[in-house]
């Protein structure tokens, strides 16, 4: 009795797992549509409001737009207020004449345009990354200020009398900068405050880089002291994330903001708790933020041995949010005749968690694995290795080959390596099976003999599986203990911008995307089928079943993961039947010896 015990509880363990995985899978799925629909209507409203918004100022939002945010960040000290969402009264600028004077700059990854008023970044376009596959694809716009779309970033000072650089107009030499493979470039900005300070901006482009570094130099040419604080945004708008059309159905790609505090390395905060709720958090050193949407990330990182005060806001505009996080720093004091300069480090572009890594501690974790991070991590080092040739580990760089340069492949490598190390337990599952299949005539003939009784057929069964050291569900194990696998390299996929726009072969000309033509999920569903059909039927009748029926759910679900992870799955199972068919002939042949 205790066997049966034991059966029944794995059976139904087994159904839960299941059945679980099954109504996860539909969950995503029917939230794929109204998600969708909820971020088109948040584009529209957003667009309108940007619409509006241009008519009156153009496509450049004044740093003062307050409606009905009159919450103040903290100073940190009380001869000091600082309220980073009131202006200092300057009206917004005149848009012919900003245009105009609009500063283009291009390097060897970026195209970016500087808005002169306060030196805002309010355009950066990447070069090696276009808006579609086809040779009609332009460069993709990360950050933009236009009807569509509102995404800028800024650094400037906060003066004690709540001046801000960021309403200052700045000269400069030439309107049009090409460094293109340059080494040390740089654009220099300057302008006279009020007071008659001497304020210079600089931006440095390293070569080959999605980095910009700015230093801004305030000169005290008064009589007093001046007292202020070095301080940087980015400021977005809730359109919708350019790269969720191509998202799959399933999990969606996170877009919000993100910081690191000692407690929580890697905290993330949604545009809809933006609006909910103002988040402040002090950071004595090693800080950052961050604007994350799929696939790509601006970020500023301020100087790491400075204490800095970490916030969100969202500012209205016409009942509109315009989301904003932001850093500020300490209070500092610049004598008469002194200069001082202040600096952080901007990047705007792909989530490469290598390079990002390297900016920051933490900051790499914008390439959020989710909950089995630690699984997908080693997948995506591994998938690196097999595409480049090159493994990165505990900070450093193998050479190890000249890689694939071909991510399917890489995929189709990394199968291998995943198969190699659950060879043991998956062979142990298909012995099982394949004495399972041996004793079936045994079964057929138990249940016939107890037909009329199903407790003394199930007691018979279990007897007779004890004897034969069969475990009945260790046909499902195959299964089961992929899913982790499964579920991180999922995440280890969709977050590698590598794979988008990056073909394989054949009719596969995007692996970041669903198969076009359905061919994929087909032969996956028909190997899985194929698999069913090698494995004995359960004696459950429930649990057969569910067997018969796994491989045209899976399909169904499939059809809209992207390409990669399919062939991903598409390899496993074939390497699976190659291991069924080898380990049940072996059987075979160790039973006619035996016998």
């Amino acid at each position: 009795m205790d066997h049966n015990v034991k059966y029944t509880v794995q059976r139904y363990a087994l159904f839960a797992l299941i059945a679980t995985l099954i109504f996860l899978l539909l969950r995503e799925w029917t939230a794929f549509s109204s998600a969708y629909d909820k971020r088109l209507e948040q584009s529209q409203q957003s667009s309108s409001n940007l619409h509006d918004l241009d008519a009156k100022h153009g496509t450049n939002i004044p740093s003062g737009i307050t409606g009905d945010d009159s919450a103040t960040v903290p100073s940190g000290s009380d001869d000091l207020p600082l309220d980073l969402a009131t202006s200092d009264k300057a009206t917004a600028p005149d848009q012919q004449a900003i245009s105009a004077a609009i500063i283009s700059v291009t390097t060897d990854k970026l195209i970016i345009k500087i808005n002169p008023r306060g030196g805002r970044i309010e355009q950066v376009e990447m070069l090696d990354h276009l808006t579609e596959q086809a040779d009609t694809g332009v460069p993709l716009k990360l950050l933009e200020s236009s009807s569509n779309r509102y995404y800028t970033a800024i650094d400037g000072l906060v003066y004690r009398d709540r001046t801000r650089t960021e309403n200052l107009l700045f000269k400069s030499t030439d309107s049009s900068y090409d460094f293109t493979g340059q080494e040390g470039a740089s654009l220099t900005l300057s302008a006279i405050d009020a007071k008659g300070n001497k304020i210079t901006k600089r931006y440095r482009f390293p070569a080959n880089d999605y980095v910009i570094q700015s230093e801004i130099t305030i000169a005290n040419r008064g009589q007093e002291p001046w007292y202020g604080r070095y301080h940087g945004e980015i400021v977005r708008d809730n359109s919708e994330d350019p790269g969720s059309d191509d998202a799959p159905m399933g999990m969606r790609p996170f877009l919000g903001v993100a910081t690191t505090t000692p407690d929580t390395p890697y905290e993330k905060i949604s545009l809809r708790d933006i609006a909910k709720e103002n988040y402040e958090q002090r950071v004595e050193g090693g800080s950052w933020i961050a604007m994350i949407q799929h696939y790509f990330v601006s970020a500023w990182i301020p100087n790491q041995d400075t204490a800095q005060t970490i916030y969100t806001r969202q500012r209205q505009f016409q009942q509109k949010g315009i989301n904003v996080i932001g850093f500020i720093g300490a209070d500092h004091t610049v004598e008469p005749g002194s200069t001082h300069t202040f600096s952080a480090t901007f990047y705007a572009g792909p989530k490469d968690q290598y390079r990002l890594g390297q900016l920051s501690e933490n900051l790499d974790l914008t390439l959020d694995y989710g909950f089995l991070w630690w699984l997908s991590q080693p997948l995506y080092a591994l998938l690196h290795m097999f595409a480049t040739g090159e493994l990165h580990i505990f900070g450093k760089v193998i050479d190890v080959f000249s890689g694939f340069q071909n991510w399917g492949l890489a995929i189709i490598a990394l199968t291998f390596v995943v198969k190699a190390i659950f060879y043991k337990l998956s062979a142990a599952s298909y012995r099982s099976m394949a004495n399972m299949r041996r004793v079936q005539p045994k079964l057929l003939a138990l249940r016939e003999r107890y037909a009329s009784d199903k407790q003394a057929q199930s007691k018979a069964m279990m007897e007779l599986y004890q004897k034969e050291k069969i475990n009945p569900l260790g046909g499902c194990l195959p299964i089961l203990i992929q899913m982790p696998v499964f579920i991180a390299l999922y995440w280890a996929l969709i977050e590698s911008v590598e794979l988008r726009h990056a073909p394989f072969a054949l009719w596969i000309t995007d692996l970041s995307v669903m198969d076009p033509y359905f061919i994929l999920p087909i032969i996956m569903g028909a190997t899985m089928w194929f698999q069913t059909k090698m494995n004995p039927t359960p004696p459950d009748p429930m649990q057969a079943k569910i067997m018969q029926w796994m491989p045209i759910i899976f399909t169904f679900f499939f059809l809209w993961f992207p390409a990669g992870l399919v062939v991903y799955w598409v390899t496993n199972n074939i390497l699976s039947i190659a291991q069924q068919c080898y380990i049940t002939k072996k059987i075979e042949q160790e039973n006619a010896t035996s016998s």
